[in-house]
């Protein structure tokens, strides 16, 4: 039996540790005759095993910064399209990640249909794990990827049924969120906080990219200092790579002072009392554990005043946009100050029963991410996708069997 050829591409670090226990459960799932993986990543993809192209996630960028590096990520898609069109492997995955990958599944959809002949009937199967947030932003996307699509790998829950009503050809399946099972073995958390003699933490999360930490510890770091001045607090601040350290050091008076550690996410939210955080994934993780949370974000003005005028949900916290109401605090760009910061932090530190009412409503929307198998589910969606048998229009039967 020939093994199945899997490219797959991550280009920041959440996405490149999906990816990676993807790859595990695949080759898991596919035994005794498991994948040949090939594709752009990162650390965790490397280790996993992926004959790694390039590794992207050390050059992750975001919104207009990604103009300064155009011409190299142009060099990067018409590189790992050309290596795909040689490789020709049966299954694609993009990660997350939607910027560069929608458009590496639109060339390379392109280029199958061009080399589609009597001596050449190559047709990927094109896979999305984790959906763009077209529902926030540029809904026409998801037209898009009708035509160029297999599969969206969601996890997010209501993600299908919005899929259903506005992209109802693209076969969508809700897999659940992957931090589900990064914590389902750690202790559950209390939906009361307890009773604690040894003093209120303050948790900095400021982001995972260089340019996130340059724009929130101006006003992070000072905000902090002005909570523990007034509360007592003490600081622990968790960075997800070792390389951000440096950074973050240099906003440090002394080297003890923010408590700087990396990794150890899960250990520092059980005991927090309140977390500052940048928006995105790891307010799901503060959500996971009950952390009454305070967001901030910040970009460069012009991609700000870009996002203003294409996104059109309310909220930026993703248990925020969950709820559907604001549960987490959240500032945004010229609201995100030091004082401002400050002051949400100790309404929450000196507030018992407000932590505890946002604590009870962040561990609902936690409990809406579905259970555990995350990546069981989307590598058993994939491999039935990969040996579905193709239509007469390339299509296979699994592809057109609706969300």
């Amino acid at each position: 039996m020939k093994p199945l050829t899997i490219m797959i591409v991550a280009g920041d670090p959440s996405g490149d540790l999906a990816a990676a226990e993807l790859i595990n459960e695949l080759r898991r799932q596919s035994a005794p005759v498991p994948p040949r993986f090939l594709g752009a990543g990162g650390p965790a993809m490397a280790a996993a095993g992926v004959n790694l192209r390039f590794e992207l996630t050390r050059h992750s960028v975001i919104g207009v910064e990604i103009l300064r590096r155009i011409l190299w990520f142009r060099h990067v898609l018409q590189d790992l399209t050309q290596w795909a069109m040689s490789e020709v492997p049966d299954v694609v995955i993009g990660v997350d990640y939607a910027g560069f990958n929608l458009r590496l599944a639109a060339a390379l959809r392109r280029g199958a249909d061009r080399r589609r002949g009597p001596f050449s009937n190559w047709r990927p199967r094109l896979v999305q794990f984790v959906s763009p947030q077209v529902w926030a932003s540029r809904p026409g996307r998801a037209r898009r990827m009708e035509r160029t699509h297999d599969l969206l790998l969601s996890i997010l829950p209501f993600e299908a049924d919005w899929y259903a009503r506005r992209a109802p050809r693209l076969p969508v399946r809700f897999v659940g969120h992957p931090i589900v099972d990064r914590h389902a073995h750690s202790p559950a958390p209390f939906d009361v906080e307890p009773e604690s003699g040894s003093g209120s933490t303050l948790v900095l999360l400021p982001g995972s990219r260089p340019g996130e930490l340059q724009r929130h510890l101006p006003v992070m770091v000072p905000a902090a200092r002005e909570a523990a001045k007034v509360s007592g607090c003490r600081i622990r601040m968790v960075l997800p790579r070792e390389d951000l350290r440096p950074l973050a050091l240099s906003w440090c008076n002394d080297p003890g002072e923010l408590g700087i550690q990396v990794g150890g996410l899960d250990e520092v939210l059980r005991s927090a009392t309140v977390a500052l955080a940048s928006t995105g994934t790891v307010t799901m993780e503060c959500a996971w554990y009950g952390v009454p949370t305070v967001a901030l974000y910040k970009t460069s003005r012009l991609t700000f005043a870009i996002g203003r005028r294409i996104v059109t949900v309310p909220h930026l916290a993703m248990p925020n946009l969950l709820a559907g109401s604001a549960i987490v605090p959240e500032f945004i760009q010229f609201q995100a100050t030091s004082p401002a910061l400050a002051g949400a932090v100790l309404d929450l530190l000196g507030n018992r029963r407000l932590r505890n009412e946002m604590r009870a409503r962040l561990r609902t929307v936690a409990r809406s991410l579905g259970p555990p198998g995350t990546a069981s589910r989307a590598a058993r969606s994939i491999l039935e996708l990969a040996s579905a048998p193709a239509g007469p229009d390339g299509k296979s039967p699994f592809a057109t069997s609706g969300n």
